[in-house]
């Protein structure tokens, strides 16, 4: 595994870890962590082999947001040159939200600012039990603008109301109460956990995951209305006839496992 401020390895069930590698910062992100995370998950993506991604970190912090010295260049820019930079940000949580692999987030330290918009862009989110979370942007005068959607969408306007403007400090079990994360374990056993998971996502369909992960983008916000219905009738047809579901639906009736297990 080459070194680098983004590390990426896949095994052979298909589960590639993607770990951030900048500890001596807090894996905090500069352009160039932007551009290879980015870059990384696009290949994942379309990897054929890959079912799972996890993203991790090493060292103290998960992610202490955006680098100091890549925030003072940034202060320095003009507001065109602050708008291209920003939207390479945008770019990154929309492919790590859009990916058709299902995502895991292993928090095992600290995550501040866009480090909180990293979580929020994966499907499922384990802490441990020291780990910590802030949105700090209000403290230098900054908003969470580029992470906002992804935020908002995993806890709601009322805690965003309460955090995007105090950028108070939020516990482990704060932050699975409020649904940040869905579940706080002991140090100790976050790898263990995220290996339970992993099994569970490897029994079900990779294409079904795929997507069951783009009905909840396409259902969320929209009310329950004819064209709606319409549409979710025609997903659920179009799977039923596919060979994946064919063959899920045989397995089942032949009490065998199917064959992507």
């Amino acid at each position: 595994m080459p070194e680098g401020n983004v590390l990426v390895s896949v095994d052979s069930k298909g589960v590639a870890k993607v770990t951030l590698n900048r500890p001596e910062v807090h894996n905090a992100f500069d352009d160039e962590t932007i551009e290879r995370l980015t870059r990384e998950l696009r290949t994942l993506g379309e990897d054929e082999d890959v079912r799972v991604v996890i993203l991790a970190a090493r060292g103290e912090s998960f992610c202490a947001g955006a680098d100091l010295k890549w925030m003072k260049r940034t202060s320095e820019f003009s507001e065109a040159e602050n708008l291209q930079d920003a939207s390479a940000l945008a770019e990154l949580l929309l492919v790590l939200d859009t990916l058709s692999k299902t995502t895991i987030a292993l928090i095992q330290g600290p995550a501040y600012a866009g480090g909180v918009g990293l979580i929020c862009a994966c499907d499922i989110a384990i802490a441990a039990r020291s780990a910590r979370f802030s949105l700090t942007e209000v403290k230098l005068g900054l908003i969470p603008a580029v992470i906002s959607p992804f935020v908002i969408s995993t806890i709601g306007e009322s805690y965003s109301r309460r955090y995007f403007l105090t950028g108070e400090r939020i516990s482990s079990t704060d932050a699975e109460r409020i649904g940040l994360v869905h579940e706080v374990v002991p140090d100790e056993a976050l790898t263990v956990r995220g290996d339970t998971f992993v099994k569970l996502l490897l029994q079900g369909g990779p294409t079904a995951q795929a997507e069951a992960k783009a009905l909840i983008k396409d259902v969320r916000g929209h009310s329950l209305e004819g064209e709606l219905l319409v549409d979710l009738a025609k997903r659920i047809a179009r799977i039923r006839v596919s060979d994946e579901a064919q063959e899920g639906m045989s397995a089942f009736l032949d009490k065998r496992k199917p064959s992507w297990i």
